[in-house]
C-alpha cells in the first residue's frame, strides 16, 4: 500500500508537539521511520550541549545492524559531523540529504581536494554505521542532529518523496527536540530551585524550633511522622492524594509552627503558668503564619495545613471551629503527628507520656479531636513494627 507522507509529516508533527521528555520524543521518531519506510536500521546522532559532542542517542532495526546506543560519540572534528556542520551538503545537494551512492558518485567529479577529503570521511562513517542515507537537523543554524538511515528491507533505493519526507521531519524534528530540551532544562532548573526551598525552609523551621526550649527537633519529628501517616492511609486508599499532596505536606510539616516567629520568647520558654492573654496570643501563631505565607503562591495548599492544622475533628479547635470534613485533610494529618509529638514531650506543666500511653489517647480521642480513620493510621503505624522502640526510632 503507498504511503501519504504528506499525511504521515502531518500526523507524527502533530504527536511530536505534545511530548516534552528528549529520549521519548527520539524514540518516537526513529520509531516512526523504521516502520512507515521500513528500513532495516535507523538511528540519530544527538548533539550533546554539555560535552560539546554528539552522541547516538537511538537506534532502531535488525539485531546485527542495531548500533550500542551511547557509545558512539562523535567529535567536533570527525568529517561526518564537519560535512553537515560546515555546511557542505549545500554544495552538493540540493535536498540536504546525503544518499552513500550518490556521495560516491561525486567523489569523481571535480570539487576542491578540501571538499573532497571532508566528503570521503563521511561517507566512510556512513559505511561503519552501514547507513544508505543521512539526513542533518537544523535549529537556528546550529547542527542538532543527523538521522542514520540503513537500506531500505526490499532492497530498493530511497525514492525522491521519501527523501523529501525525512528532510521535510528532519525539521519538525529540529524544533521538537529543541522544544523538548528547553522543556527538560526548565525542570531540572525547577528542582533546583526545589530543593533550595526546602533547605532554606528546613533552615527556617530549626530556627523556629531554636525560639522554643522545649520543642528542639519538634519540626523534624512532626514533619516525618505526617509522611508516614499520609502513606499508611495511601495505602488504605490510593485515591486519598497525588504525588504533589506528599509535597504540600513536606512543607506544611516543616513550616506548620512558623507562625510562632511572633510570639516573644519570653512566652514561649515561660516555666510559670501562662495568662489567658498569652494562651490567646500563642493561639494566634496558625493564622500569622498563614499571613506570612501567603504571598507565596507556589506553596498552595501548604498553607491550609499552617493555618489548620490546630482544628479538631468536633468543632472546638481554632482559629475558625472547623469539624470533621471541613477540616483541609492536610491540615488533620499534622494535627494528629503534632500532638502525638507533643504528648510525647518534655513540657514543663504536662505529664510526659510513654509513646504507647500516647496512641491510646490518640484513638481515645478520635471522633473528638481527630479523625478516626487518622488516629487509626497512627495506632497501625505504633504497632506493626516488630520491635516498638526500634520502629519508632525510624520517626524519632
Amino acid at each position: 500500500m503507498r504511503i501519504n507522507y504528506k499525511r504521515e509529516l502531518e500526523n507524527t508533527a502533530k504527536n511530536m508537539i505534545l511530548v516534552h521528555e528528549p529520549d521519548t520524543l527520539i524514540k518516537m521518531i526513529i520509531r516512526t521511520i523504521v516502520h512507515k519506510v521500513n528500513v532495516s536500521h535507523a538511528g540519530i546522532l544527538l548533539h550533546d550541549r554539555e560535552k560539546n559532542t554528539y552522541v547516538l542517542t537511538d537506534s532502531r532495526g535488525a539485531l546485527g545492524l542495531k548500533v550500542p546506543l551511547k557509545f558512539v560519540r562523535m567529535d567536533l572534528d570527525n568529517l561526518l559531523i564537519r560535512f553537515f556542520k560546515e555546511r557542505h551538503e549545500r554544495k552538493l545537494l540540493s535536498d540536504g540529504t546525503l544518499v552513500y551512492e550518490q556521495g560516491k558518485r561525486w567523489l569523481s567529479k571535480r570539487i576542491t581536494p578540501d571538499l573532497k577529503q571532508i566528503l570521503k570521511g563521511a561517507l566512510y562513517q556512513m559505511g561503519l554505521f552501514e547507513a544508505e542515507a543521512c539526513i542533518s537537523s537544523y535549529f537556528q543554524n546550529e547542527l542538532l542532529g543527523i538521522l542514520l538511515l540503513g537500506k531500505k528491507k526490499d532492497g530498493t533505493r530511497f525514492l525522491k518523496e521519501e527523501l523529501d519526507f525525512f528532510s521535510a521531519l528532519a525539521s519538525d524534528v529540529a524544533m521538537a527536540i529543541r522544544n523538548a530540551q528547553l522543556f527538560k532544562e526548565l525542570e531540572l532548573e525547577l528542582n533546583k530551585k526545589y530543593v533550595l526551598f526546602i533547605h532554606t525552609t528546613i533552615a527556617l523551621a530549626a530556627a523556629i524550633d531554636a525560639k522554643d526550649h522545649y520543642t528542639h527537633g519538634h519540626t523534624q519529628r512532626v514533619t516525618t511522622l505526617s509522611l508516614e501517616v499520609a502513606k499508611k492511609l495511601g495505602q488504605k486508599n490510593k485515591k486519598a492524594f497525588d504525588d504533589q499532596f506528599l509535597e504540600h505536606l513536606h512543607i506544611a510539616a516543616l513550616l506548620h509552627d512558623i507562625g510562632k516567629i511572633g510570639i516573644p520568647e519570653s512566652i514561649l520558654n515561660k516555666e510559670e503558668a501562662l495568662t489567658e492573654e498569652e494562651r490567646e496570643k500563642i493561639r494566634q501563631h496558625p493564622l500569622v503564619g498563614a499571613t506570612i505565607l501567603e504571598p507565596i503562591k507556589e506553596l498552595g495548599d501548604s498553607i491550609l495545613g499552617v493555618k489548620y492544622h490546630h482544628e479538631r475533628y468536633d468543632g472546638t479547635g481554632y482559629p475558625e471551629g472547623l469539624k470533621q470534613e471541613q477540616i483541609p485533610l492536610i491540615a488533620a494529618i499534622i494535627s494528629v503527628a503534632d500532638t502525638f509529638d507533643a504528648m510525647t514531650t518534655d513540657r514543663p506543666y504536662s505529664r510526659t507520656l510513654s509513646k504507647e500511653e500516647a496512641v491510646k489517647e490518640i484513638k481515645q480521642l478520635a471522633g473528638k479531636q481527630f479523625s478516626p480513620l487518622l488516629a487509626e493510621a497512627m495506632a497501625e503505624l505504633y504497632h506493626e513494627g516488630e520491635d516498638i522502640n526500634l520502629m519508632m526510632k525510624k520517626f524519632f
